[in-house]
């Protein structure tokens, strides 16, 4: 599984470990800031009511009632009936809950937490959620995390006998299909569908059937590891990828692992571990190099991964050279293939080379060569949708850069439109808009929708 990395500019560089930080898991440490759903407001200072329940702005997560905490965890797409309902309780008591009349009992508020994909502790207001996570992927996430952990324990009670080799490899390539298309929610049911009937299926399993399994597995959790640093669960990534790399052992691949370390680079990259994102590229690279003249398809695929994540990671930290010397490495290895391929859920070829091209030049403050890059860039209609829209992400940076702002908000509002709750999960789209909000808020309220950040002050 490769994915989109998000090399940024110098300014936004700066910030991006205290935006990683805060931004972790749906329930932190760390108090959100601000909270804005929907085109109204509550201001905790003014006698002014909300035109919706779950339309509020807080400075502070735990200055909110449990009440009105558990309204903007329910968001517009649950109604209180709905609520209730998945939660196994009164439709009286959903109401006087979210009015804040009277306390809710220890069991009232472990099966309100479990409707609403959450915790406890979120609801009291002792950890806040991640900003502009809706019901459904709360709720994909959750099923994510189960899928992972349980599978490792071995915990899968489904009747009669798991599927089949042949509808495990279906369900595994529709996991791949459904991550790049954003589609959390189908995608985890399928993660867990392959996860846990599979390592059902691999304790049974012998020889030429175990191998392929083990290959499954390792493929699917390594989907679970990259669906999982987009939505900030660095731990529940790492997890997912420690179980990959210990089923790649047995798949007989040696394409396999070195994919693996691309997943791990990137989420060091995401956790602002960037020597180590560098190291752990360069090593797996040196372990898989190939021979340009003979090298099948995968191993050049997955050299050329590598070389990407070294040359991004590189260029985070402020070296041209080294950069340049990896990202010159992988257009040889996209060269020798000649046109864009896919293997272990991965893709690479020219539109890779030339879509991370720009998103280096940028991270590298060389906006003018962003920009020369892009206009040569074609996006062919295979290109996955969440590929296409983090270099899109990209693009804008570098037209803000460039002060060309009307086009970065017409190029950051086309990602909000196509991608709306992936873009939610991204700092760099707030980065932009707060930019684009000081130059002109003609368009900044459409922008501040689009993304979940409150521009406007």
């Amino acid at each position: 599984m490769d994915y989109p990395y998000t090399p940024k500019a110098t300014l936004w560089l700066r910030t991006f470990a205290g935006l990683q930080a805060r931004s972790a898991t749906p329930a932190m440490d760390c108090p959100v800031r601000s909270v804005r759903i929907g085109g109204g407001a509550y201001h905790r200072n003014t006698a002014t009511a909300p035109e919706h329940p779950t339309e509020v702005i807080v400075s502070n997560w735990a200055d909110l009632t449990n009440g009105k905490r558990i309204k903007y965890l329910r968001g517009s797409d649950l109604t209180q009936q709905g609520l209730a309902e998945a939660a196994g309780v009164s439709l009286a008591l959903v109401q006087k809950a979210e009015q804040d009349r009277g306390e809710l009992s220890v069991g009232s508020l472990l099966r309100l937490a479990g409707a609403l994909k959450t915790d406890v502790a979120v609801i009291l207001g002792q950890q806040a959620p991640r900003r502009g996570m809706s019901q459904d992927t709360r709720a994909a996430l959750r099923r994510l995390s189960d899928a992972v952990h349980e599978s490792a324990l071995g915990d899968w009670s489904g009747m009669g006998e798991p599927s089949t080799l042949a509808e495990l490899s279906a369900a595994q390539e529709r996991v791949c299909a459904t991550y790049w298309r954003g589609e959390f929610g189908e995608m985890s049911e399928l993660v867990a569908k392959v996860l846990l009937e599979g390592s059902a299926r691999y304790e049974q399993a012998a020889g030429y059937e175990r191998e392929r399994i083990s290959s499954i597995l390792a493929l699917t959790y390594q989907t679970a590891s990259s669906a999982a640093v987009q939505l900030g669960q660095r731990d529940l990534a790492l997890s997912a990828l420690t179980s990959a790399h210990h089923l790649a052992k047995d798949s007989g691949d040696a394409v396999l692992p070195a994919l693996l370390d691309s997943t791990l680079s990137w989420i060091h990259l995401r956790s602002a571990k960037v020597p180590r994102a560098v190291a752990v590229a360069e090593r797996a690279a040196s372990r898989i190099e190939p021979a340009f003249s003979k090298a099948p398809h995968p191993q050049l695929l997955a050299y050329g991964r590598l070389m990407i994540a070294a040359a991004v990671a590189s260029s985070r930290r402020g070296d041209p050279v080294s950069a340049d010397d990896y990202l010159s490495q992988a257009h040889a290895a996209s060269a020798r293939i000649g046109h864009d391929v896919t293997s272990h859920g991965t893709h690479f070829g020219p539109t890779v080379t030339n879509t991370e091209s720009v998103g280096i030049a940028v991270a590298l403050g060389n906006h003018g060569r962003a920009l020369k890059l892009a206009s040569c860039t074609e996006l062919p209609r295979s290109m996955p949708k969440l590929a296409r829209n983090r270099y899109k992400l990209d693009v804008a940076m570098a037209q803000c850069e460039a002060k060309l702002y009307d086009q970065a908000a017409d190029t950051l509002i086309e990602v909000g439109r196509d991608a709306p709750e992936w873009v939610k999960h991204h700092a760099l789209p707030g980065v932009i808009g707060k930019r684009l909000a000081k130059v002109s808020t003609a368009r900044v309220r459409n922008i501040s929708a689009l993304i979940g950040v409150p521009l406007l002050t």
